[in-house]
């Protein structure tokens, strides 16, 4: 096991810290192996954002240790998402001149454009994490996918810029190395979870991943094989839950459990004449819930969320693109009648996304629920590129082994993955990836 490519995703949600280790398949490049899998509940996490330090790393190290006495490997370095209701994301038109008008457009004259689009002038206290393009100009010939190899003078690009709370990177950065751990790449939530649950043809075609957890509801728009626009929407299970408990006057474990067993998206397919008996504590009497109320409460606060992911999809411009409607993941799509509300709402054909897309059989029964879309999308990042655009084949050299210290890359394989406009994005996240080293020294998701 020495000898193969070993990535880890760790996924540190609001209601669950959760990590997956795996390795690519050896016949089929496109998939990988879970090695192992580990899981501990999260409680110092609120809407996506890390409220206490200490809860959230051991909540961390009994993943991990989970993760690694399974997989018989040892884990030093992790791909870590982050979501939460700081994120902010805006369009941005960017251009280099080219000094030679006889050479052809090459990658360094992309990578130039990208990294110069990290310069741009944000809100203070924010980072640029993510730098997205989305189409590409060569002296005003608009609409091009790839430029490489063309000729001009003048390459633009419109982008899709993501930034992200400095203090809110900057306690997953203390987290982590308090948990032991060095963080190779850091990803958007919804972007990792649509590599677990979307395919190549739904990406073309025009898609939107929503994937709904326990404290926000994540959303990437895909269309042309292009991430178009993503959103956090800081509403998620935990709010429903909270709903619940108050308008049933309930404590909250049970609220979620009645949630869990009983609860409807649609109140019409509850009936009216159904009750479930909650017990009392210290001799005081039963409390009986009608599952019609219950499923009223639920449809109310599933509807807000709804028409906020509606608002961003219109938002996107990419509405009439969508052919291939919504996918539903996280641990939210699991709640009953959830499909066929966002079909009313939204007027897209809507379908529930597990992420088992790219899994070999091996242990897939460990983390085939929708509630751990993310943490294996963070997996599969380690092997894949976050752009579609990606044509040519992946190589192991692209990231650090991660069994072993990520210094063992050699100068030979960074070179080449500089250099490739197919492992551009790559190239992005090891933009992240040095300003967080310079500055640190399943249902029961909704």
């Amino acid at each position: 096991m020495q000898n193969d490519k070993i990535v880890v995703g760790l996924d540190i949600g609001s209601t669950k810290v959760c990590a997956v280790v795996a390795r690519q398949d050896a016949l089929y490049r496109d998939r990988i192996e879970i090695l192992g899998f580990g899981r501990a509940d999260s409680e110092g996490v609120n809407r996506g954002v890390i409220s206490n330090i200490e809860k959230t790393v051991e909540a961390i190290k009994i993943a991990i240790s989970k993760a690694s006495q399974m997989s018989n490997t040892r884990i030093e370095v992790v791909n870590v998402g982050i979501a939460g209701q700081h994120i902010r994301t805006f369009t941005q038109k960017g251009g280099i001149t080219r000094h030679s008008t006889e050479d052809e457009i090459s990658n360094a004259d992309i990578m130039r454009l990208i990294n110069d689009m990290y310069k741009t002038p944000i809100a203070a206290g924010s980072q640029i994490l993510h730098v997205m393009p989305q189409d590409f100009i060569v002296d005003n010939e608009t609409d091009i996918n790839d430029p490489v190899g063309m000729a001009g003078v003048k390459l633009e690009a419109n982008f899709h810029i993501i930034t992200a709370q400095t203090t809110s990177l900057d306690n997953i950065k203390k987290c982590i190395k308090k948990a032991g751990l060095t963080i190779q790449d850091l990803i958007l939530e919804p972007i990792a979870s649509s590599l677990a649950c979307l395919t190549p043809e739904e990406r073309k075609e025009g898609v939107a991943l929503v994937d709904i957890g326990g404290g926000t509801t994540d959303l990437a728009v895909f269309y042309d094989n292009i991430l178009r626009h993503t959103a956090v929407i800081p509403f998620g299970g935990k709010v429903i839950t909270s709903d619940i408990k108050n308008g049933c006057m309930l404590m909250e474990n049970q609220a979620e459990l009645l949630k869990v067993r009983f609860g409807k998206a649609i109140a019409e397919q509850a009936s009216s004449m159904e009750v479930v008996s909650i017990p009392g504590l210290r001799n005081r009497p039963a409390r009986e819930i009608s599952l019609k109320n219950l499923a009223r409460i639920i449809e109310a606060r599933m509807t807000e969320i709804i028409e906020e992911v509606y608002k961003e999809i219109l938002r996107s411009g990419c509405y009439n693109n969508l052919s291939q409607g919504i996918v539903l993941t996280g641990g939210g799509s699991l709640l009953e009648g959830i499909k066929e509300l966002f079909e009313l709402h939204t007027g897209l054909p809507v379908r529930i996304g597990h992420p088992t897309e790219y899994l070999t059989p091996t242990n897939i029964n460990l983390v085939n629920q929708p509630s751990y879309a993310t943490a294996i999308g963070l997996a599969l990042a380690g092997f894949r590129s976050l752009d579609d655009r990606d044509l040519l084949p992946q190589s192991n050299s692209n990231q650090a082994t991660q069994s072993t210290s990520p210094t063992e890359t050699s100068k030979k394989e960074k070179n080449t993955k500089e250099q490739s406009f197919s492992g551009f994005l790559n190239k992005l996240i090891d933009r992240t990836k040095n300003f967080l080293l310079d500055d640190v020294d399943d249902k029961d998701d909704y």
